[in-house]
């Protein structure tokens, strides 16, 4: 009988534990020692706790209440904080917990793939600023915070574990804005832009919508089980055959099975569509925050029929969306990396840019002939079009997948951040395209951002303008500059309709600058 009233005790004490640990206030990682909170609005706090339990929220002599709903849960909006601290936060209930160091500033998440991904260590020994500025640590304004952790100091042992480009980032920002920054951060490697977004998000996007409809107009299925099955045959034969002695060939490629245009099944890292956005990024969803810095795009989008341009709208209106703050700011990484030469090489912002090449502007512009040439870097620059959405230029940095200064890119996307979403008086693009205007043999190009003036770095001649006629075929011009405009001409074309300006996958010969030091956008006027 002992035994049975023990055992029977000994349940009864677990569950009274159980149903304890169950009434007790919990809160999310994010908020934890440490945090900042996002000055300037609303700031959700959300937790849970017992049904039907009073939770009171106490910051800064804000105190709100909440009652947990029958699931739980609870949330509560302090109103807008000024920028400062560190502070306490305390949420009270049948426990009271006490967050230490808090901070009011600034918070941005950054996600991507791997050049977002890259940490602290894996780049400081290629990149002397970013070494020097982890070495610098800690920084007391500056916090950090990944998935699987709450906030953490930026010290240097922290900051070799987090993304160093978005750590240069956000060190460039607290130097200019003098206000705490909270860096939050989630990052896959090799994953394309379709692995983060939802299905819900795909499936609810007009602009998607429009062009799997447009594809599927034109998809034959017959034909492409048809192709599938000829290079599935081709592969398996070269499989099959006695391997040849040639050191360093690669295997052959088995061959992908024929999709669709439409929702994306099966993503490239496994799992359902999502899996990535839940991973990474679900449990930031709703935490007040400034903005995005994005960089990603050299893995595509891997949903058939379904480009960069029209994805990224899908996925900055599905985040946007989901967070419920209206259009906060997204700040995303050109694509591709690099290509052209720099304002200043000396400068350690643009020390790897490419090699400025003169070379001679007359005849057929073969590299600009090439309607592919540009198409890619085209299409990332268009994503900018979305509202409060800002590209931070990199044709003057390093170039390659992965480029090594992963301080002067973040330092851009700082700079960028700074004049378009902070509004400081500071220049974030160079030349952008404006108008064509055409009279005679001569066309007159006009642009934005001129900035302080247009201009080539010193000594250069200016190059990198192709002009063609009703023939559709380009050729280089002569280029004047002349205020904020470019006039141009080509003696083998008597009549412009069309210009293009660094139209090619690199163009260290295209060196039209403002006087800021920033880089002109490549551009076409045409559709061919």
């Amino acid at each position: 009988m002992t035994r049975i009233i023990s055992r029977v005790g000994a349940v009864g004490l677990s569950l009274f534990w159980a149903l304890s640990a169950q009434a007790e206030v919990k809160l999310p990682p994010m908020f934890s020692d440490h945090a900042v909170l996002q000055r300037g609005m609303a700031v959700p706090v959300w937790g849970t706790a017992a049904a039907g339990e009073k939770v009171t929220v106490k910051f800064r002599g804000q105190e709100k209440t909440a009652t947990a709903g029958d699931d739980g849960k609870w949330r509560v909006e302090l109103d807008a904080l000024e920028a400062g601290g560190p502070d306490v936060l305390t949420i009270a209930g049948a426990n009271t917990l006490t967050l230490k160091d808090v901070l009011v500033g600034d918070v941005w998440l950054g996600s991507g793939q791997s050049n977002m991904g890259g940490k602290g260590k894996g780049y400081s020994g290629r990149d002397p600023v970013l070494a020097k500025n982890i070495a610098a640590g800690p920084y007391p304004k500056i916090r950090l915070i990944t998935p699987k952790n709450g906030w953490m100091e930026a010290t240097p042992a922290n900051l070799d574990g987090f993304s160093a480009i978005h750590f240069s980032f956000g060190l460039s920002l607290q130097k200019k804005l003098n206000v705490p920054i909270g860096l939050m951060y989630g990052a896959v490697g090799g994953t394309p832009s379709g692995d983060w977004l939802t299905e819900a998000m795909f499936n609810a996007d007009m602009g998607v919508k429009a062009v799997v409809a447009k594809g599927m107009e034109s998809y034959k299925p017959d034909e492409e089980k048809a192709r599938y099955e000829k290079a599935k045959a081709a592969y398996e034969k070269a499989l099959a055959a006695p391997p040849k002695a040639e050191p360093g060939k690669p295997a052959p490629r088995k061959p992908a099975a024929p999709a669709e245009p439409g929702p994306p099944g099966t993503m490239s890292k496994g799992g359902k569509p999502g899996k990535l956005f839940e991973q990474h990024l679900r449990g930031y969803v709703g935490y007040a925050m400034k903005g995005v810095l994005w960089d990603q795009g050299e893995s595509g989008t891997a949903v058939r029929g379904v480009d960069q341009y029209v994805l990224m709208g899908a996925l900055i209106r599905g985040w946007r969306n989901e967070w419920g703050q209206g259009d906060f700011a997204f700040v995303y990484v050109q694509k591709p990396s690099g290509g052209g030469p720099a304002w200043d090489p000396k400068d350690a912002v643009t020390d790897q840019a490419s090699k400025f090449t003169v070379k001679p502007m007359t005849g057929p512009a073969a590299e600009v002939n090439n309607p592919t040439g540009g198409a890619s870097r085209e299409i990332h620059t268009r994503i900018a079009g979305y509202p409060n959405t800002f590209m931070a230029t990199g044709s003057d940095l390093g170039a390659g997948v992965h480029p090594t200064n992963k301080s002067g890119y973040g330092a851009r996307a700082a700079r960028v951040a700074l004049g378009a979403v902070y509004g400081q008086k500071v220049e974030y693009y160079g030349p952008v395209f404006e108008k064509l205007a055409v009279q005679g043999d001569t066309a007159r190009v006009t642009f934005t951002h001129a900035g302080q003036g247009l201009a080539t770095p010193a000594g250069q001649p200016l190059q990198g303008f192709a002009v063609a006629g009703g023939d559709k075929q380009f050729y280089w011009a002569t280029a004047t500059i002349e205020g904020d405009a470019v006039v141009l001409k080509a003696k083998e074309v008597s009549k412009p309709v069309a210009v293009r300006y660094a139209w090619a996958a690199t163009f260290p010969w295209a060196n039209l600058f403002n006087k800021d030091g920033l880089p002109a956008q490549a551009f076409r006027t045409d559709a061919w």
